[in-house]
């Protein structure tokens, strides 16, 4: 870790085309949110980018390929630029970034590429799956260890690493939404929620 800088940690709740995010740092008990946004990780110059495979269902099998690897492509670049940003700017607020976690979904496996797209529910899992690969990989590339936490298992997982009740989570929740003031939604305290996993995760990681 560079010298003075604390340690912190990303969370992220993707969805198609964009993501929200919220960098937390300072104690387990009461961590505080240093940052939050929404990053856009589908080029607007390629139609069907927010939706690839949505686009890809309309084509032949060969083009649906290079499709979707040119929408990978532009996906990935964007999501190195947003998360480097967040990185830097949370070191100038002196706060050093190593750790993120990252929402998933149930995990439905997928299958070929023609039997995605030939599923209409398919091309919906596909498509977060997509995305959240695309996060993952700017993660890594900026060497940035993440943990990955089911949604529904959120919850479960604060009982049991973090040691906090649901009702004093909400309670804590809420307070920070007064601190920092709207937009305080579900998606971003997730993003909060899964980043504060993340922060446990690094103390345990450096002990």
């Amino acid at each position: 870790m560079p010298r003075n800088l604390a340690p912190a940690a990303l969370g992220f709740r993707v969805h198609s085309g964009w993501a929200a995010v919220v960098a937390v740092s300072g104690p387990l008990t009461s961590p505080a949110v240093i940052e939050r946004r929404r990053i856009e990780i589908a080029a607007p110059e390629i139609p069907g980018s927010k939706q690839p495979y949505h686009a890809a269902e309309k084509l032949g099998l060969k083009e649906a390929e290079q499709f979707l690897l040119r929408c990978h492509q532009s996906s990935v670049s964007l999501a190195r630029k947003a998360i480097g940003d967040c990185i830097h700017d949370a070191n100038r607020k002196g706060q050093n970034v190593a750790h993120c976690g990252i929402l998933l979904a149930s995990g439905r496996p997928l299958g070929t590429l023609a039997a995605i797209l030939a599923s209409h529910a398919l091309i919906h899992t596909a498509e977060g799956e997509f995305f959240r690969n695309v996060v993952l990989d700017a993660c890594k590339h900026h060497e940035v260890q993440a943990i990955r936490v089911k949604e529904k298992e959120l919850l479960p997982h604060f009982e049991n690493e973090i040691h906090i009740s649901q009702e004093a989570l909400n309670q804590y929740l809420s307070s920070i939404g007064r601190i920092i003031g709207s937009p305080w939604r579900q998606d971003k305290r997730f993003a909060m929620m899964v980043a504060w996993l993340a922060l446990a995760a690094a103390g345990r990681t450096s002990n």
